[in-house]
């Protein structure tokens, strides 16, 4: 296909079109404005109003966190500091435990050595 033709087509097809809408069109030019210009304005509205609820979910959502997530938090740490002691208690009380039968071990391996001897 030629440019040209190509260009031809397309200049035809937009004029056909420009008309198409001017024929077709419900409202005159300044009816059209006009409704733009109200649509607009409705528009900046509407947004105006979603952004000042915005606004108003970030304060909410900052308090949220400020009066319930920080009294969590620090109630959290207490309980792993509780934990960590009383399992401090436990942890003790097994390692010597654990040293009692290493020693009641030895003390096995020590008396058969000493019957096979004899």
């Amino acid at each position: 296909m030629k440019t040209s033709t190509f260009l031809a087509g397309l200049a035809v097809g937009s004029v056909a079109a420009a008309i198409t809408v001017l024929y077709s069109t419900p409202q005159s030019g300044s009816q059209m404005r006009t409704s733009v210009a109200t649509a607009s304005a409705d528009i900046k509205s509407k947004l105006k109003d979603v952004k000042g609820r915005v606004n108003e979910l970030k304060e909410s959502v900052s308090d949220f966190a400020n009066e319930n997530v920080q009294p969590a938090i620090a109630g959290v740490k207490d309980s792993v500091g509780g934990w960590r002691t009383a399992d401090e208690g436990s942890r003790n009380r097994l390692e010597s435990e654990i040293l009692e039968i290493q020693s009641a071990i030895e003390e096995l391996e020590r008396s058969v050595a000493a019957q096979q001897n004899n």
